[in-house]
């Protein structure tokens, strides 16, 4: 059985308004995996992740490079307990500056119950299915294919 573990990571650099948290999102849709991504108050991107350990080391080796827009990209982890009962990933209060989208979403990614990674492409056919079940009718509008 593959070992479990959870880890709590906290992001420095040009991280706000860039994808950050959606970049973390498909990284965990992809190796389905469980938690959450977050800004502080202070613009701080905060995420945990759960799941199986080597898929959580693949998926932060992606989100350590940054997305195409951000820059300067730090990433500090630490252990976190596990909650058997995490079961999704969530992003809170998500917008999209780059889509003009200010209303503040709750994204949920609820576990493939097969728990295989998937293909990046397919990671990303699931982001816009949650993202189109989530936004409303003006907001889903302003959806572009190409992120």
């Amino acid at each position: 059985m593959a070992k479990k573990e959870a880890i709590e990571a906290t992001v420095t650099g040009n991280d706000q308004q860039v994808g950050f948290r959606a970049a973390v999102m498909k990284q965990a849709i992809e190796y389905n995996l469980a938690g959450s991504a977050r800004n502080d108050a202070n613009e701080i991107v905060h995420f945990t992740l759960q799941g199986d350990k080597k898929r959580i080391d693949s998926a932060l080796a992606t989100i350590r490079e940054g997305t195409k827009r951000s820059s300067d990209i730090n990433i500090t982890t630490e252990t976190a307990t596990i909650d058997p009962a995490l079961n999704a990933f969530t992003i809170v209060d998500w917008t999209s500056s780059s889509r003009n989208i200010t209303n503040k979403y709750t994204l949920v990614f609820e576990l493939r119950a097969d728990d295989t990674p998937i293909s990046p492409k397919d990671a990303k056919v699931e982001w816009h299915r949650i993202l189109e079940e989530t936004l409303d009718a003006d907001d889903r509008k302003k959806l572009r294919p190409d992120d």
